[in-house]
């Protein structure tokens, strides 16, 4: 069987995939982390406006002012991060998709050159049992035939 001529340029198309597959799961994973960031930093502010801590002076007032301010500075970052986030996961999804196609298009091709194999092997075998059917009951000898 003549073996596949790209099958060389499909594993290299394959290793694309799979790096393009990890820099997409990599994304994905930073969107989450940022969330939950988030999430966390949000859960802090909501705990400590749920709390019914007595402010007696103002100093005490401007540095839960400052607290709160600083958290929720902190939560808008955490929101610009995840939008350049959202953004690189939106590129690395648009690379694995063109990596994928990439590869499914060699891997068609390696399809029909293992179909058109088979098909070429099935014939040669064929082939040989009918020479096989044709030489064993011919006869010998054109006298028998009487």
């Amino acid at each position: 069987m003549k073996t596949f001529s790209l099958a060389g340029l499909l594993r290299v198309r394959h290793a694309q995939q799979q790096k393009a597959l990890a820099e997409l799961s990599q994304a994905n994973h930073r969107i989450r982390d940022v969330a939950e960031r988030r999430a966390r930093a949000e859960r802090t502010l909501e705990d400590a406006a749920g709390r019914n801590a007595i402010i007696t002076d103002a100093a005490t007032l401007t540095a839960v002012a400052a607290a709160r301010a600083s958290t929720r500075g902190m939560i808008a970052e955490l929101d610009a991060v995840a939008d350049a986030h959202r953004v690189a996961a939106a590129e690395a999804q648009v690379e694995f998709n063109a990596a994928r196609a990439r590869s499914v298009a060699l891997e068609k091709l390696e399809e029909r050159h293992l179909l058109a194999e088979r098909e070429k092997d099935l014939r040669d075998e064929q082939l040989a049992l009918d020479e096989i059917a044709t030489n064993r009951f011919r006869p010998a000898d054109p006298e028998e035939l009487s």
